[in-house]
């Protein structure tokens, strides 16, 4: 599962820059690209102005929450209030492979679920004119209440997730939380208890390790799992300002003292020996299922990884998690600061052949029928405003909406990973050496920091703030 799903914390390549040039300046004589975008009459029941009749292509990342949600929440609930239109449905696991060609020759489909380790690159999309505007569909009526508009049922932090210079272009759906995950079960029979502090996590380490359990692991193929726990500390040892300024490229900002000493302590698992052996090599699910074996006590994760793992987790494992600790007892945030973000979006495509429809569509999805339906099946907090847990939610759903209250508006985030591929992708090689002992955490913070000086000065690359 925009911001930094699970799908950002594995994406490989992605949609270039130069890849979308092409596809904005699709030749002259591509049909495709000259077609104007098909319309309707506004009134009550169609307020985005959809052609009726036209077409509508929903295309779905076939990942862990799966596409089920889309056909049969989702798709129906667009139907019943449009049943003429033509709605064309399908998944993949390679979003960026199956759909770039489709930007390039001018034809993509409406609705996009932009998610998985081969997720489109937003930024440069949005620079290439490719993204629909969706400030019409968040000023329009909700699909619940006509006195309510779309943007005041979101989420504030769904809004903001979704924007690029202030306008909206995406709707991210799931609201992701991430932390220290481990098995309730496994923690009651050792007595183990969930750490405040990052001393008490060494501590605890120590112990596991003497039980003969690897104390923590990552997924060492996709090292963004870990530098999200890094940021993490980070921000909540030096205050939202770190994540800030290292998004706003200010010079130095990669070499704050926070980000130092976050990078530090998690190099020092490595050194004491509390990694599981081999897990620089292990890729998402091989680390899930170690920790599903009991060989190993704790992964850095998200929410999403209970409804992950409901086939193959053994019944009673009792997933749960707890925030990634404070580097210090005194921190500019509080202990219980969450990283927490919108992820899973939702974007439409500008030149579709109907982009009110793909407007109209998420508009359904972000009614209280369609949220509420969805947590349902595939037991995920949503960005609707009110969003209940599902009666059906396992122990780590509820671990985690335990863990978010107890946060209360104390969340953290970040975007320079969104904005700047150039950034993500160092800051996925450096965090893999240092996590290995290849380099110091020093030495991480000065390769990040060369890379966003390389970005600052290259006037080819459009520029973000917050």
């Amino acid at each position: 599962m925009n911001h930094l799903s699970r799908r950002q914390l594995l994406r490989g390549a992605a949609l270039t820059g130069a890849g979308l040039l092409a596809a904005a300046c699709a030749t002259p004589g591509d049909p495709a690209a000259q077609k104007p975008a098909a319309t309707g009459a506004v009134s009550a029941a169609n307020p985005l102005g959809l052609d009726e009749n036209g077409p509508l292509e929903v295309v779905i990342f076939d990942g862990g929450l799966g596409d089920a949600y889309a056909t049969t929440i989702h798709e129906p609930l667009f139907l019943s209030r449009h049943p003429k239109v033509r709605l064309k449905h399908s998944s993949t696991k390679e979003i960026s492979g199956t759909l770039q060609p489709r930007f390039v020759g001018g034809n993509p489909p409406e609705v996009i679920n932009n998610d998985g380790a081969q997720s489109l690159d937003l930024a440069a999309l949005v620079r290439a004119g490719q993204l629909q505007d969706l400030t019409p569909l968040l000023d329009a009526p909700s699909w619940d209440d006509p006195g309510t508009k779309v943007r005041d049922v979101l989420l504030p932090a769904a809004v903001e997730a979704g924007s690029f210079d202030g306008k909206p272009y995406s709707v991210p759906y799931v609201f992701m939380l991430f932390g220290f995950w481990h098995s309730a079960k496994l923690f009651a029979q050792k007595g183990w208890k969930a750490p405040a502090t990052w001393d008490e996590f060494l501590t605890l380490c120590a112990a596991m390790k003497k039980d003969g359990i690897a104390p923590f692991a990552y997924a060492g193929k996709y090292p963004g799992y870990v530098w999200e726990a890094i940021l993490t500390m980070a921000v909540k040892h030096g205050g939202p300002e770190v994540m800030q300024r290292v998004d706003n490229l200010e010079d130095g900002a990669w070499k704050a003292d926070a980000l130092t000493k976050a990078a530090t302590a998690f190099g020092e698992l490595h050194a004491r020996g509390f990694l599981l052996q081999g897990t620089e090599g292990l890729n998402h699910t091989e680390s899930q299922a170690r920790q599903n074996g009991g060989e190993v006590a704790v992964i850095p994760n998200g929410s999403w990884l209970e409804n992950e793992q409901k086939k193959v987790a053994p019944a009673d494992f009792g997933y749960a998690m707890f925030p990634v600790p404070a580097l210090e007892a005194a921190e500019a945030m509080p202990g219980a600061a969450l990283h927490a973000m919108p992820g899973s979006g939702f974007v439409v495509a500008a030149k579709s052949r109907n982009p009110a429809a793909g407007m109209e569509y998420l508009r359904a999805m972000v009614s209280r029928e369609g949220a509420g339906k969805y947590s349902g099946l595939v037991s995920t907090l949503t960005t609707v405003r009110g969003a209940a847990l599902p009666p059906q939610a396992g122990p780590g759903l509820k671990s985690a909406a335990a863990a978010l209250e107890a946060a209360g508006t104390s969340l953290v985030n970040w975007r320079v990973h969104e904005w700047y591929k150039e950034i993500a992708t160092e800051l996925d090689a450096a965090t893999g050496q240092l996590m290995t002992g290849g380099i110091t955490a020093v030495q991480w913070a000065e390769r990040l920091q060369r890379q966003a000086d390389a970005v600052k000065k290259d006037s080819s690359i459009k520029k973000f703030s917050r």
